[in-house]
């Protein structure tokens, strides 16, 4: 990239990260008991539906943008990528980035609205929780946990939503760490949606400055936020389907690293998730005696 990506590392002990890097750690207390089979509404087209959606995104537009740029401290940079590639995002497009805080969907859905409605998969617990409608009515699409028939459909109608031209992120790491520096291993899903679906991937990163004097002492903020934009990221058609979802994988994982401000070589994971373990770099315990450098 021509400019260097802002950086700074929170190092933050507020967050108990679990061992396995692909884990979460927020505790949903409700569970409305729904089941993500084939008779589940993946994206769900219904008139009632739409209706709620439309003045969801209304009330998001008029008022939630405006918090979630306040609260996060939110500049985003590479806006100019989105706008030289309107034509394909009007095709149907894939984002992946890192999973960094609770608005930061929010944050990508003020960025790319202009351009296309995302969608996001999410963690089926998250649906069954105390957010299911609003996870729901901003466009989360529950991934089936154990059942077979349902994970067909889901896949069919992520497919099918692609293929219509709708725009759907995912967090390959797999779950959310707040504040977390390094990018954890992807999953492979993100590489299987992009080659089944023939899309191009658009690689994304949060990464974090130093919050000013008045966000530090009076707010307790731990960062602000850079959203960082990619160029697009396509298959390569050479290799066999094994081949090209590591490739692809790989390259997605490498470019978000970048995009963090973190050269790959100097991240601390592996590009694909392979029961990864976390890695404490600065300390056993969370934010005392640490070794490394900012």
């Amino acid at each position: 990239m021509s400019k260097k990506i802002e950086y700074y590392d929170p190092m933050t002990d507020k967050f108990p990260y679990p061992m396995d890097t692909a884990s979460h750690y927020l505790i949903v207390k409700k569970n409305n008991g729904l089941e993500f089979d084939e008779n589940y509404p993946y994206f769900d087209n219904s008139k009632k539906f739409r209706f709620k959606r439309f003045w969801i995104r209304f009330i998001i537009v008029l008022l939630v943008f405006l918090m979630t740029k306040i609260r996060l401290g939110l500049k985003v940079k590479g806006k100019h990528i989105l706008r030289r590639n309107k034509a394909l995002i009007k095709k149907g497009v894939i984002s992946v980035s890192n999973h960094v805080h609770m608005w930061d969907y929010l944050a990508i859905m003020r960025t790319v609205r202009r351009y296309n409605w995302p969608n996001v998969l999410v963690w089926a617990t998250n649906i069954r929780g105390e957010q299911s409608k609003n996870i729901r009515y901003v466009g989360g699409v529950p991934i089936p946990d154990n059942n077979y028939k349902g994970t067909k459909k889901y896949i069919d109608e992520v497919c099918k939503a692609l293929d219509q031209g709708k725009w759907l992120h995912i967090y390959a790491e797999g779950s959310m760490w707040e504040y977390y520096k390094h990018i954890r291993p992807f999953k492979k899903g993100i590489s299987y949606f992009s080659i089944k679906a023939d899309k191009p991937i658009i690689p994304m990163a949060f990464s974090y400055r130093k919050p000013g004097f008045i966000r530090r002492k009076l707010f307790k903020q731990i960062a602000c936020f850079n959203l960082n934009i990619g160029e697009p990221i396509f298959p390569n058609r050479k290799l066999d389907k094994k081949e090209q979802e590591l490739d692809l994988t790989r390259r997605c994982h490498e470019e978000v690293c970048r995009l963090a401000g973190i050269e790959p070589s100097d991240n601390l994971y592996e590009s694909i998730y392979d029961n990864s373990v976390r890695i404490d770099y600065y300390t056993s315990e969370y934010g005392k005696n640490y070794k490394g450098s900012k």
